[in-house]
């Protein structure tokens, strides 16, 4: 695709939603508002989908997907490209929405924009990485051949915190492999989780109807879209409580499920203090700590915890608050006002309970969304460590030694991301080896993800793995077929 420098026309018809090629409203009459998290103000409104859009979506899907399966691999491919491609032309506006719409600060409304364009590059080699095997057969003449192919028609399912990655970490790699998919982003952010990335790929080419988009409530479509019998691929990023719930209805399909965390990362004896600090302060604080990889919880030896603790109040007190707009901006508004209301009853169900928080603030900003950060110092039952806060809040928790470390890191239902600080690396790979949890971080911080890597949790915190040949495996089947070259002597 010839590289065009050019600012694009910006997108327009964000009112609307993306079913069988058509953008067109939702069928309940029932109108949402977007708006700002920072400042309040309307960013769209848009008309609700009912359950018999959600089948309009998938009957659509699964007609689409039958001649999007069988184009050449190269075809595909080259769609993604395009969409990457578009990426990095209108990086500039992907940028805005996520501020105005997710309440991003600018570096991490950026990073997430090179994250997306990572993962579609990623996904634009899958085409031609299907691969299927010849094996060997005990009965005289007979060949087995396992083929890969698409899994089918695809359910996405995804949050507000990361929406387009969140989104596109999903969408991409089923796209690239021949399915076609309907996606349902969080109600916060209809346009950055979904509107976007489905006016992104109908200018790359996406054929109509490969990718549906289906905007409503929870009570309206919930159940459908993991219930509906077409999809054979259930892919839900978002809390714990929804992913079991889905687990339960969704019967048979395949399920790809990133849920819950509660990321412990540990502060050996021996670690470089400074570097172990820089990392717990990114990983409680970045994006106002609303990750799954959030460091909710910082085990510190007690003999390096006084240093430790000290150097990270100092720079928590240091980080600014404000207009995500504004590059200088570290800590933006959280999401909306009930998960405001939801950190502040961990922090003071914390403190009631003996947890000292050594800083703190009241909400500010025009919607009085932004919370500054808080520091605790609690233990592993304090209501800040013991559940996922999602907000601006990190919990320093000391341990006795390694092996109390250890305990304290393990105890937990969760087991998504983790992180180990030590000035011995082999310590730390053997310290990291004993972390019951999908993915632990030497000598960084516990938020990390990369296109080609196998990132998901163990325990309460999901099932299956994204990125890599791990997505290939997520979103195709094997289909074996034996050839009998022979005549076979049956018994019957």
């Amino acid at each position: 695709m010839a590289v065009v420098d050019q600012q694009p026309t910006p997108y327009t018809g964000f009112d609307r939603m993306l079913i069988d090629g058509e953008w067109r409203r939702g069928s309940t009459g029932d109108t949402f508002t977007d708006t700002n998290p920072y400042s309040g103000a309307t960013l769209t409104e848009i008309q609700l989908a009912s359950a018999d859009d959600v089948d309009t979506a998938y009957r659509a899907a699964q007609r689409a997907q039958r001649d999007w399966a069988a184009a050449p691999a190269q075809e595909r491919s080259e769609v993604l490209l395009r969409a990457a491609e578009i990426m990095r032309q209108r990086q500039e506006e992907i940028v805005g929405w996520l501020i105005a719409e997710a309440g991003g600060t600018r570096p991490r409304a950026e990073f997430e924009c090179q994250l997306v364009r990572s993962f579609t590059l990623e996904a634009a080699s899958y085409p031609t990485r299907m691969s299927g095997r010849i094996l060997t057969s005990g009965i005289p003449g007979k060949e087995n051949r396992v083929y890969r192919k698409p899994a089918g028609v695809v359910c996405v399912i995804s949050p507000w915190n990361f929406p387009l990655q969140l989104s596109n970490r999903s969408v991409s790699p089923a796209l690239a492999l021949g399915n076609a998919v309907v996606l349902k982003p969080a109600s916060d952010t209809p346009v950055t989780g979904a509107l976007l990335l489905a006016k992104i790929f109908e200018e790359a080419g996406l054929p109509p109807g490969v990718l549906n988009v289906v905007i409503g409530r929870g009570r309206e479509v919930g159940s459908a879209l993991h219930t509906h019998p077409v999809p054979s691929v259930v892919s839900f990023t978002g809390s714990t409580e929804v992913g079991k719930g889905i687990a339960q209805q969704a019967g048979l399909k395949r399920l790809a499920l990133e849920l819950g965390g509660n990321g412990p990362l540990v502060v050996l004896d021996d670690a470089n203090i400074e570097q172990a600090v820089q990392a717990a302060l990114h990983g409680s604080f970045v994006h106002q700590g609303q990750v799954c990889m959030a460091t909710n919880r910082i085990i510190v030896d007690r003999s390096v915890q006084d240093k430790f603790t000290e150097l990270l109040v100092q720079r928590a007190r240091e980080l600014r608050t404000g207009d995500p707009a504004y590059p200088e901006t570290q800590i933006g508004p959280v999401i909306n006002r009930t998960q405001l209301e939801s950190i502040q009853d961990k922090i003071s169900r914390a403190e009631q309970d003996g947890a000292d928080v050594l800083v703190s603030g009241e909400p500010e900003g025009p919607a009085g969304l932004v919370l500054p950060p808080h520091v605790v110092l609690g233990n592993n039952r304090s209501a800040t460590a013991r559940e996922e806060v999602f907000g601006p809040v990190a919990t320093i928790i000391p341990a006795d030694d390694a092996e109390h470390a250890l305990q304290l890191a393990n105890d937990t239902e969760y087991g998504l991301s983790s992180a180990v600080f030590t000035g011995n690396l082999e310590r730390g790979v053997r310290f990291a080896s004993r972390i019951e949890a999908g993915m632990t971080h030497v000598n960084d911080t516990t938020v990390n993800d990369e296109p080609n890597i196998a990132f998901g949790g163990e325990k309460d915190s999901g099932m299956g793995r994204f990125g890599g040949e791990w997505a290939i495996d997520e979103f195709t089947t094997d289909h074996w077929i034996s050839v009998q070259h022979q005549p076979r002597d049956l018994p019957l």
